[in-house]
């Protein structure tokens, strides 16, 4: 138990900003084991995200509502993905060869690529995020709902980790570690928290499984890409399907008006 209890904090330090006990380190192998809470992650951030938009409800309007809820995103992980997904835009759009690649997405100097795509990313989620908010009035839907967002996406990243290679040969990725390796407890653990909150959802609702459809599509063409151009996988990678993972989410759960 005190193992498991160290592994979760692993995984609240690495992928939250929120504070954890002093003894929690980045330990490689606690790290790799963490990557069974990556998605229970998402039920913290999500979770958090929904308080400040209901609580800022009471004194705002819901457009300024849904902006607190993704600056409390963006603030308790630290842009941790949003960060991924900046570079990835970057050094597959600027970069021809893996060694190009993989140099401009280490570098911490932003481009045009990356600027643009978190521009574009965040208008989407903010009129996503405001049309979700006025379509679905009951407070205990869209707590579920912000929650299960957060946790597929995370599920759809580390889905990555589970098939493919890590492609950084060299060990330059030390100043930003990332979990490399799993077991059947790190894939079993990210598919109960990343499912649950659907699966909640489909009480309501059993069509709402279809979100699963084109978040596969975002796995199986995201590590195909990224097999091709770098043979594999990095942190940054699992970064930028994380953030395009919330965002499928969000434009699924729209789209799914028409039919329910």
């Amino acid at each position: 138990m005190k193992e498991e209890i160290r592994i979760f904090f692993t995984a609240l330090m690495f992928y939250t900003r929120i504070p954890c006990p002093k003894n929690i380190d980045h330990s490689p192998d606690y790290i790799n084991k963490a990557t069974r809470y990556f998605p229970l992650m998402g039920w913290i951030v999500g979770g958090v995200s929904f308080l400040l938009y209901f609580g800022a409800c009471f004194v705002f309007d819901p457009f300024i509502a849904v902006i607190f809820s993704l600056i409390g995103g963006v603030l308790i992980t630290g842009a941790f993905h949003e960060d991924g997904l900046a570079d990835v835009f970057d050094g597959f759009g600027g970069g021809w060869s893996k060694s190009d690649i993989l140099n401009i997405m280490k570098d911490s100097q932003i481009g045009a690529f990356g600027a643009i795509a978190l521009i574009l990313l965040f208008l989407l989620k903010f009129m996503a995020l405001v049309l979700l908010v006025q379509k679905f009035q009951d407070p205990l839907i869209l707590l579920i709902l912000f929650i299960g967002y957060h946790s597929l996406s995370r599920l759809t990243a580390v889905n990555i980790v589970f098939t493919s290679e890590y492609s950084r040969e060299d060990e330059k990725s030390k100043a930003k570690p990332i979990a490399k390796a799993h077991g059947m407890k790190e894939i079993l653990g990210s598919y109960i928290f990343g499912l649950m909150p659907l699966a909640v959802l489909m009480w309501f609702e059993w069509k709402i499984s279809i979100v699963l459809l084109p978040l596969f599509l975002l796995y199986f063409l995201s590590k195909r890409y990224f097999e091709k151009w770098i043979d594999g996988y990095t942190g940054d990678c699992l970064g930028a399907v994380e953030q395009l993972g919330e965002l499928v989410c969000l434009l699924t759960f729209i789209g799914l008006w028409k039919f329910i």
